[in-house]
């Protein structure tokens, strides 16, 4: 089950995000990653001041997703599935039910890391097209992505 997230979720999506990530940070040999280091209050106002969807299995928060609209486009950001509901199509609820949620965005944008294979062929079977990279550093190009549902 798919729904809103609210500020009393904030502490277990950033255990999910934590276990979530760890895996990019290995891929990229920096556990320094954002999203690892993110503090709970930082998760809070996320929840509190754009759409975050959680994905709800057996009373367990397994997935969820933040979306920020600024002007017609929504930003996504902080996909996460929790490693042992990785490649159950959780991601993918996750995303459709944020292109539904936000019905006024006229372009759905988001950007991930260049060795992130499966994240990558994720937004692209979903309808992502690349628009650019960006270089941040040896080890990092951020490949990023835009789907427009109309």
């Amino acid at each position: 089950m798919i729904e809103r997230a609210v500020a009393a979720d904030a502490g277990e999506i950033l255990t999910v995000q934590r276990a979530a990530y760890v895996s990019e940070a290995q891929l990229y040999g920096d556990p320094f990653i954002t999203p690892l280091v993110e503090s709970l209050e930082q998760v809070r106002k996320a929840v509190e001041g754009g759409v975050v969807l959680k994905a709800v299995e057996g009373g367990r928060i397994v997935g969820s997703v933040r979306g920020q609209l600024s002007g017609t486009t929504c930003r996504v950001g902080r996909l996460v599935v929790a490693p042992d509901f990785q490649g159950q199509g959780v991601g993918s609820a996750l995303l459709a039910a944020l292109h539904e949620q936000v019905p006024e965005a006229t372009a759905f944008d988001l950007f991930t890391g260049h060795l992130s294979g499966g994240n990558l062929r994720l937004y692209r079977r979903l309808g992502y097209r690349e628009t650019h990279r960006e270089r941040m550093d040896d080890h990092l190009t951020l490949v990023h992505l835009r789907m427009n549902p109309r």
